[in-house]
């Protein structure tokens, strides 16, 4: 049993790793968009900031088990397969990036203008006042939104198991409940609200770090 829960749990880190990363990388580019082009920001422009906000606002709407099925065209184009961790690094990805960008936007976002404004009086240019005031001051609510992020796809990993993903959620959907084992359920769950707290604690030991 514990051979079998050990290999899960190593599945579900290496899902949750890689498209925690992917996400954040990818993610980072229409939040710097969004903010760049909202009302308040350095290019306001309202038709880009509106027709970006919508796409991330549908994306975010898909219930992900169901963004799971619909990208399977694009998870086997990527990975050649639709099975397995590595193919739901895929969806869990897609999923992950408009949630991500609208918390680095949020984030960003929540600067202070009187720095914008002193950076700007400075001579500061927009490229500088980007990333030396906007995203220096953000980094700690960014970081709290990363934390938010893994957490989040520990829960949706497990989603991924149900569908062929691997992983704690495969395990516990195979010898949990088609097997009626309830020491499988048991020690799944465990495991995940374990995780959480690992990720929750070490986030927030970084974020008192950096705000100190």
């Amino acid at each position: 049993m514990y051979d079998v829960i050990l290999k899960a749990s190593q599945q579900t880190l290496y899902m949750v790793f890689w498209s925690t990363l992917f996400s954040v990388i990818l993610g980072f580019i229409p939040a710097i968009i969004l903010t760049l082009t909202a009302e308040d920001g350095l290019k306001p422009n309202k038709i880009v900031y509106e027709i970006l906000s919508f796409i991330v606002n549908v994306f975010r709407s898909f219930p992900f088990v169901i963004l799971m099925v619909i990208i399977i065209p694009v998870t086997r184009a990527i990975v050649g397969t639709t099975i397995g961790t590595k193919a739901a690094i895929v969806p869990l990805t897609v999923c992950a990036i408009p949630f991500i960008a609208r918390v680095f936007e949020t984030s960003l976002r929540e600067t202070d203008p009187g720095v914008i404004e002193a950076a700007r009086s400075f001579g500061a240019s927009d490229l500088q006042i980007l990333f030396r005031v906007y995203f220096k001051e953000s980094i700690p609510r960014m970081l709290n939104g990363v934390v938010l992020l893994i957490i989040n796809l520990l829960g949706y990993s497990a989603m991924a198991g149900t569908l062929g993903g691997g992983g704690i959620g495969d395990i516990a959907i195979r010898y949990g409940y088609q097997r009626y084992s309830t020491e499988y359920l048991v020690v799944c769950s465990i495991i995940l609200i374990v995780f959480v707290q690992l990720v929750q604690m070490i986030g927030n030991f970084i974020y008192r770090k950096l705000t100190d």
